[in-house]
């Protein structure tokens, strides 16, 4: 299983970096990349021709503005692509949402929220486990383990108001 993650620049990093964490979790190997949809459109259709060769299976791809990478991902590849939208203008991640989410009939982009990242790296996931049965039981346990972390927490709250 192997998942790519490809930014429009170096200042993403910071919110994919939890989904780098998140899969790194799960056994799923990365492999990561910036490039940009219009300064390196070249590099952008290299990298995802290559990482098709190279066993990628899942294309997790983030950018802000209006800069819509992940699309031109998608146009390269009948791969799944997950796209997350960045803040990284006055119009808070806004341009960058509607610039993901709005692809045309027969190319899509599962768009997550505005700095989504980590709910990318969980949906990458979901499709690695359709056909592994370990990672399918790793994520059951992990959504065990959110369910027994919120019991907590309402334990904590309730706790405070006594």
């Amino acid at each position: 299983m192997k998942a790519a993650i490809i930014m429009g620049s170096d200042s993403d990093f910071p919110i994919l970096k939890p989904a780098a964490d998140l899969l790194k979790e799960f056994g799923v190997e990365i492999d990561a990349t910036v490039a940009s949809a219009h300064r390196t459109p070249e590099r952008v259709r290299e990298y995802v021709l290559n990482a098709e060769k190279d066993d990628v299976k899942v294309f997790i791809v983030a950018a802000g503005a209006a800069a819509h990478l992940a699309g031109v991902v998608a146009s390269y590849t009948t791969l799944p692509v997950i796209g997350v939208p960045i803040n990284a203008t006055s119009l808070n991640g806004l341009d960058a949402l509607l610039s993901t989410v709005q692809m045309p009939s027969g190319v899509p982009v599962a768009t997550m929220a505005v700095n989504g990242a980590k709910n990318a790296a969980m949906m990458a996931i979901e499709i690695f486990a359709v056909s592994d049965d370990n990672l399918k039981e790793k994520l059951v346990k992990y959504r065990e383990k959110m369910k027994a972390d919120v019991s907590k927490k309402a334990e904590r709250v309730k706790a405070q108001l006594e």
